[in-house]
């Protein structure tokens, strides 16, 4: 059995800045968008997915994909959307197996209204702390760790 590769200090130094930052982002988003919308990431994600989708409807399959997220999980996310009158479930009409979520008119509206904070925030913890150089390869680096992960 092959000796690990272990990290070097630069190595190490970049995985808990990574873990630290995704963690104590993650964080203040998710409890941001409880305080002021109401609403979990998971589901403030699948308000903005739907609303960018043709006729603002995906095939749950589709959305759970595009979130990262067990379809159980997105289940559990979109049923509590669909209390809340923001999201509307059906069947595919090309395919009686398949599932779609829609969002409502009312989902609209509560991502509209939650999306300014949202982003404000986003770019308070993130966007803005980065110079456009960093910004490149925080996005070049870490779209290559999930195009080799997906």
């Amino acid at each position: 059995m092959a000796e690990p590769r272990w990290l070097n200090e630069e190595e190490m130094r970049a995985w808990e800045a990574f873990l630290a930052a995704t963690a104590l982002v993650n964080r203040r988003i998710e409890q941001q968008l409880k305080d002021e919308a109401h609403l979990s990431h998971t589901q403030y994600e699948v308000l903005v997915r739907l609303a960018r989708a043709p006729g603002k409807e995906l095939r749950m399959t589709e959305l759970s994909a595009a979130l990262f997220t067990s379809k159980s999980g997105l289940t559990y996310q979109i049923d509590q959307l669909a209390k809340a009158g923001f999201v509307r479930r059906g069947p595919a009409p090309d395919d009686p197996r398949g599932v779609l979520a829609a969002l409502t008119p009312a989902g609209l509206r509560k991502l509209e209204s939650a999306a300014p904070g949202h982003v404000a925030l986003v770019r308070d913890l993130l966007i803005d702390v980065l110079t456009p150089a960093q910004r490149t390869a925080l996005a070049d680096g870490l779209g290559e760790v999930a195009k080799r992960l997906c």
